[in-house]
C-alpha cells in the first residue's frame, strides 16, 4: 500500500469508529482488527501503519471528530507530511479543501474541566500518551525471577512483585510463557487492586464485578489455591471467558456466579457476612484508560455518567454486607473523576457506620479515603482505590 492507501484506509476505519463512539458499538481495537479481515492484502506494516494514523488522529480530536477525515485533516496540521499524501491519486484521499477540521485537545471540554479540577493541567497530556505492556506472573506456576531472563526487553515492574514491563506492542499470545499459563497480561496497577485485597489461602473471597477474571486469577494466585474464590458478574458472555483461562492457569478451585440484575442478594445469600474479602472492581467511565482506549472519552456523556455512578452505588450497596466482620471492602475504579472514585466511597461510609478506612499500600497518592495511581504520577493506568474494613 502506498502512504496515500494506507491513509485512506485509516480515514475509513475512523469513520466507523466514530460511529461507534456515538452509538456505542464496538472499541476502536475490535473495528481495525474487523477491517482487516477482509483485506487480506494489506502486509503486517501496511496494517501497523494504518493502525498507528488511526489511533494518532483519535489521540489528537478531544471532541469526537464529525468525520474521520477531518480528524485525520486535523493530524495533518501537525504532521505535513501527511497533507501531502491528500492527493486525490488512486487510493489515495482527496485534495485537502475548505472542509471540516477537528480541532485538537485532551477530552470534551466538560470532562477537561472535571479533571483539570481533580489532577490539575499537568497530569492531563499522560492521559492520552502510548501505554507499556504489562504481565502479571501466574504465582500457582512460576516466580518472576524464573520468568524474566526469557523475555527479551523485558523489565521488573517498580510497584508490584509479579509485574514484568514489555514494549507496547509485543505479541504475548505467540510466547509459550502465555500459552502455558504462566503470564497474563493485565497493568500493574490493577495488579496493585489486588494486592489491597490482601487475599490468603483459606479466605472466602469475591470478585463481585469480574467480567473475564483478570482479577478473578490474581486473587487465585494470592491464595494459591487454596480457600473459596467466587466470581461475580451480570453479563453471561464475559463471565464465560472466565473458564478457559482459569484452566490454562490451573486455578481450578474458582467458582462462579451469574447474577440477575437488581436481584444480586438472592444469588448472594449463602455468602452475607461470611467472606473475608470483597473486590468491588466496579463499572466506571474509564478516564483512566484513555492510553489504551482514547476513544472512549468520545464515547462519555454526563448522562451516562449519571447512570455508572447509581451502578456503582447499586454494587456497593449488595457487595458491603458480604464482608463479615474483621474482613474487608475493596472498591476500585479505573476514573479518575471524583464522582466515581472518593465521592462515591465518602458516600458510602456517610450512610453506613461500622466501617473504618484502612492504607495498605505505598503505591500512588493518598487521596480521600483512599489512593490514587496515574500515568503521568506512576506510570500505569489510572485508578481510584479504597479498602475499607467492618468493624462490627
Amino acid at each position: 500500500m502506498t502512504p496515500g492507501a494506507r491513509l485512506k484506509a485509516a480515514i475509513e476505519i475512523l469513520d466507523e469508529v466514530i460511529a461507534a463512539a456515538e452509538t456505542g458499538g464496538a472499541a476502536a481495537d475490535t473495528l481495525i482488527a474487523r477491517y482487516f479481515k477482509t483485506r487480506r492484502y494489506a502486509g503486517s506494516k501496511d496494517r501497523r501503519a494504518v493502525r498507528d494514523f488511526a489511533y494518532a488522529a483519535i489521540r489528537r480530536a478531544g471532541e469526537r471528530p464529525i468525520s474521520g477525515r477531518a480528524a485525520m485533516i486535523g493530524l495533518a496540521q501537525d504532521r505535513p507530511e501527511i497533507a501531502a499524501w491528500f492527493d486525490g491519486a488512486h487510493n489515495c484521499p482527496a485534495p485537502i479543501g475548505d472542509e471540516p477540521v477537528a480541532a485538537a485537545g485532551i477530552a470534551p471540554i466538560w470532562l477537561v474541566e472535571k479533571l483539570t479540577a481533580s489532577l490539575g493541567t499537568d497530569e492531563l497530556p499522560a492521559l492520552l500518551e502510548r501505554a507499556p505492556l504489562d504481565l502479571r506472573v501466574n504465582r500457582l506456576k512460576a516466580t518472576r525471577s524464573e520468568i524474566l531472563p526469557g523475555l527479551a526487553e523485558a523489565v521488573a515492574g517498580k510497584l508490584s512483585p509479579d509485574a514484568i514491563r514489555l514494549p507496547e506492542g509485543t505479541k504475548v499470545e505467540a510466547m509459550p510463557a502465555f500459552e502455558h499459563g504462566l503470564i497474563e497480561v493485565q497493568d500493574e496497577g490493577s495488579q496493585l487492586i489486588v494486592a489491597a485485597c490482601a487475599a490468603a489461602p483459606g479466605m472466602i473471597a469475591v470478585d463481585l464485578c469480574a467480567g473475564a477474571g483478570g482479577k478473578t486469577l490474581a486473587l487465585a494466585a494470592a491464595m494459591m489455591g487454596q480457600g473459596r474464590l467466587i466470581a461475580c458478574d451480570v453479563d453471561r458472555a464475559r463471565l464465560s471467558r472466565l473458564a478457559p483461562r482459569a484452566e490454562r492457569a490451573e486455578a481450578t478451585f474458582i467458582e462462579t456466579r451469574l447474577l440477575d440484575g437488581g436481584r444480586e442478594m438472592q444469588a448472594l445469600a449463602d455468602l452475607e457476612a461470611g467472606a473475608d474479602v470483597v473486590l468491588i472492581d466496579a463499572p466506571c467511565s474509564g478516564t483512566g484508560t484513555w492510553r489504551r482506549n482514547p476513544e472512549a472519552r468520545w464515547r462519555l456523556t454526563p448522562a451516562r455518567l449519571e447512570r455508572l455512578r447509581a451502578m456503582q452505588a447499586h454494587v456497593l450497596g449488595f457487595g458491603a454486607p458480604l464482608v463479615k466482620p474483621g474482613g474487608r471492602l475493596v472498591y476500585a475504579v479505573c476514573s479518575l473523576l471524583e464522582e466515581e472514585g472518593a465521592g462515591q466511597v465518602e458516600a458510602f461510609l456517610a450512610v453506613n457506620p461500622g466501617w473504618e478506612r484502612l492504607d495498605p499500600l505505598e503505591a500512588g497518592r493518598a487521596h480521600g479515603p483512599g489512593r490514587r495511581l496515574t500515568p503521568a504520577h506512576d506510570g500505569t493506568d489510572g485508578f481510584f482505590i479504597a479498602v475499607l474494613g467492618r468493624t462490627c
